[in-house]
């Protein structure tokens, strides 16, 4: 195998108050070889190399409107050169000079919180983040579970570790953040030549082999020069590749730092999502919108995972069991696709031509996710069936979206994912809804033409059998919710559309 050629140009960071300056990383390096390999810092553990066990657990963070802002992230699968201009925090970074343990560590101690300890380091890095990120207001036993979803231990038990996790608190606080370290990451910022309007780093020149274009415009052009780079957008999935795979990428084409595709915007009719933004900050949109998908935004996922993954890297991979699509087809979600030649709109369905093939040509990008906002009437949900409740891949997923005036369905869409080749929208079962009354009678007769819609296969997560009974069982499912608390979504829904 050719070895890829080493990059041109440094990686600068802050880890334990110390500017870390690395040359010659390879493009598709990982943090983790980084920390364990290069500089020697084996606190991080290695163990599926996928972003599900939660060992390789850091800390990250970034100026953003002069504030610091950290998230804990899965370093088996992040690239390292995606933390240049950051700071970093690994489990030997937290402690005191005195030796003095970090609430989090000292909780764990106390709780007794670890047996053979080898997924100790990640939880305590989730937990410092918890802890950095919740200030004074009290972290209970939910939020500890949320913040720790991505952290699997096998041998201690959870009980002691939520109990760590809401009793850091009660000791003396160590907090990640400082005067000092926004000076220095000011000072890295300058030194690189940041753009101090965004807070992000800047591009590398055009011929370097990891390219972090700051601005649309400039992520066009390279795009354009290079076609053939392999895109990353918080590579959750690519990491993978380079993981399980060994895949390795000559040049790489992050898309995460670039402005305008960060933020969320609101219109009066849809919201529109930045494709780098992160799958936490879209499905937060999401919900502001829709809070009934809270619980599912919960399952997508890790928190870390969540942290770093990017609703337009999950959208763009076209993954059959990625569970934001199913759910953005039945809200009636247009993607945008952009080039320097301009852009083109298209429903999100339609970005799918086979197994993770899209229609997006070489030089194009998936720019923006727009969304409709909730109208009067709308009946929305989505369900995700998995082995685990969290931190697991689907079996299927099936998202609902009906609008219901006077006992009769006047619009549906049904989004679905586990069952095709790719995420499908169920247009049949559409038309078997659309314009009869939403009684049991018409919600049988659709349930018949769910299970026929599709020729799901038999793999190690369910059988196809199993997949078409879970698919009708689902609209049963939506049809009993309808008659008792997603009718008083309705009626709230209205209430708030009306004021």
């Amino acid at each position: 195998m050719t070895p890829v050629k080493a990059h041109n140009t440094p990686i600068r960071f802050i880890k334990g108050g110390v500017l870390h300056t690395l040359h010659d990383v390879p493009p598709d390096r990982t943090l983790l070889d980084v920390l364990r390999e290069d500089l020697h810092h084996t606190g991080t553990k290695e163990g599926c190399g996928e972003g599900d066990c939660g060992a390789c657990t850091v800390v990250v963070g970034h100026l953003q409107g002069g504030k610091l802002q950290t998230r804990a992230v899965n370093s088996c699968i992040k690239l390292a050169h995606s933390i240049d201009g950051m700071a970093l925090w690994t489990v030997e970074d937290l402690a005191a000079p005195d030796g003095r343990l970090h609430p989090a560590q000292e909780a764990l101690v106390q709780c007794h919180g670890s047996q053979c300890g080898f997924c100790t380091p990640g939880f305590v890095m989730s937990m410092a983040a918890l802890c950095e990120q919740a200030g004074e207001k009290p972290i209970t036993r939910e939020c500890a579970q949320q913040a720790l979803s991505g952290n699997l231990c096998r041998c201690t038990g959870y009980r002691p570790i939520l109990d760590a996790a809401c009793q850091m608190q009660l000791l003396p606080p160590m907090p990640l953040d400082s005067p000092a370290l926004r000076q220095q990451l000011k000072a890295l910022a300058k030194s690189v030549g940041v753009d101090k309007a965004a807070d992000t780093a800047p591009a590398h020149s055009t011929d370097s082999t990891y390219l972090a274009p700051t601005t649309l415009p400039e992520l066009l052009a390279l795009r354009r020069a290079h076609p053939h780079a392999q895109l990353v957008a918080g590579c959750t999935d690519v990491g993978l590749w380079v993981t399980k795979q060994h895949r390795q990428f000559a040049r790489v084409l992050d898309t995460t730092r670039v402005d305008e595709l960060r933020q969320v915007d609101r219109y009066p009719h849809h919201i529109a999502i930045g494709a780098a933004v992160s799958l936490h900050d879209a499905f937060a949109a999401l919900v502001k919108d829709r809070p009934q998908l809270q619980s599912f935004a919960d399952r997508f996922a890790g928190l870390p995972v969540r942290n770093a993954g990017t609703l337009g890297g999950n959208v763009a991979n076209g993954s059959p069991i990625g569970d934001s699509m199913p759910l953005l087809i039945a809200l009636g979600s247009n993607i945008v696709l952009a080039s320097t030649r301009g852009y083109r709109e298209m429903p999100l369905e339609s970005l799918y031509i086979a197994y993770r093939q899209t229609c997006m040509a070489a030089d194009e990008v998936l720019a923006y996710i727009k969304v409709p906002r909730p109208q009067r009437g709308e009946l929305a949900r989505v369900y995700k069936i998995s082995k685990r409740t969290e931190d697991d891949i689907s079996a299927v997923c099936l998202a609902l979206q009906l609008h219901i005036q006077r006992g009769l369905v006047t619009q549906a869409s049904i989004g679905a994912g586990g069952v095709a080749a790719t995420p499908a929208r169920a247009r049949a079962s559409e038309a078997a809804l659309r314009g009869q009354p939403w009684t049991e009678a018409t919600v049988c007769a659709a349930m018949d033409t769910l299970r026929a819609e599709f020729s799901p296969i038999s793999d190690m997560r369910a059988s196809g059998d199993y997949r078409r009974q879970v698919l009708a069982n689902l609209l049963w499912r939506f049809w009993l919710e309808s008659q008792g608390q997603v009718a008083t979504d309705i009626h709230r829904l209205d209430l708030e559309l009306q004021a």
